[in-house]
C-alpha cells in the first residue's frame, strides 16, 4: 500500500509542478492581449494600450506602422484646446509621407470618444484612415459612431487610450498655433515631433521599411476630423 501511493505522489508531483510554473504566465497573456505602444516625443512620452479586440484592423495597422519606424521623425500638426490633438504623417517640415493603403472604418464597435481615447483620423471616406490618428482631450461624443448613412454620422473609430502620459497631450494641446505648411492653422508652435515609437516588449524598430502602397486620397485634405464648432 505505501508503495503504490509512492508511486502515484511521483506521477502527480510533475504534472502540479508545471501547473505552478505556469501560474506566472497569465499576467503576460492579458499583456498580449491589450499591447501597448510607447510614443517618444519631443514633449515626453505618451503611452497607449490599444484594444485588438475591439478594433482589430485599426490595431493592426496603427502596430504595422510603428514596427515600420513609420512615426519616426513626424509631427502632431494639429492642436486644438479642447478639442483633439492629431500626428502621425507629416515630417518636421510638414511634408506629408508615403502610407499603406486605407483601412476600413470600425468606427461602430462601441467605444466612445472619451477623453484620453485614441481614433484613426480620416478623410470624408469613413474607410480612407491610414497613418493618422488623435488624442481626444475631452468627451468627444458627437465622433462617435452614429450610423452608416454618410461620412457625417459614421464617426471616427476609437482604437486605444492613453494610460500613461496624458500630461504630455494636454502639454501639446496648450501650445500657441499658426498656420504653416499646407494648413491655415492649429499647428503647435513650436512643432512637437515623436523622435520614435515602440510597442513595449519589442526591440524597437532599427529603420524605417517602405510602405506597400500610397494613400488613397492627397493628405493635405484627407485623414480629419470635423472642425469644432461652437455651442
Amino acid at each position: 500500500m505505501t508503495r503504490l501511493l509512492l508511486a502515484t505522489l511521483l506521477l502527480i508531483s510533475p504534472f502540479a509542478l508545471l501547473a505552478q510554473a505556469a501560474k506566472p504566465a497569465a499576467p503576460a497573456a492579458a499583456t498580449a492581449a491589450h499591447p501597448e505602444v510607447v510614443l517618444h516625443t519631443t514633449q515626453g512620452d505618451i503611452t497607449i494600450e490599444l484594444y485588438p479586440d475591439k478594433a482589430p484592423k485599426s490595431v493592426a495597422n496603427f502596430l504595422q506602422y510603428v514596427r515600420d519606424g513609420f512615426y519616426s521623425g513626424t509631427v502632431f500638426h494639429r492642436a486644438i484646446l479642447g478639442y483633439l490633438v492629431q500626428g502621425g504623417l507629416y515630417t518636421r517640415d510638414l511634408q506629408a509621407k508615403r502610407t499603406r493603403a486605407a483601412i476600413p472604418s470600425e468606427a461602430d464597435n462601441g467605444l466612445s470618444n472619451l477623453r484620453g481615447t485614441v481614433a484613426v483620423a480620416r478623410g470624408a471616406d469613413p474607410n480612407s484612415g491610414t497613418s493618422q490618428f488623435f488624442f481626444n482631450l475631452v468627451d468627444n461624443r458627437r465622433l462617435d459612431f452614429v450610423g452608416n448613412q454618410s461620412g457625417l454620422t459614421w464617426g471616427y473609430a476609437v482604437f486605444g487610450k492613453v494610460v500613461k502620459g496624458m500630461d504630455v497631450v494636454d502639454k501639446i494641446a496648450a501650445l500657441p498655433t499658426r498656420g504653416m505648411g499646407p494648413f491655415a492653422g492649429d499647428v503647435p508652435n513650436p512643432l512637437i515631433a515623436i523622435d520614435s515609437a515602440n510597442v513595449v516588449g519589442e526591440e524597437p524598430p532599427a529603420t524605417e521599411n517602405a510602405p506597400a502602397a500610397p494613400a488613397a486620397e492627397k493628405p493635405a485634405k484627407a485623414d480629419k476630423p470635423a472642425a469644432k464648432t461652437k455651442g
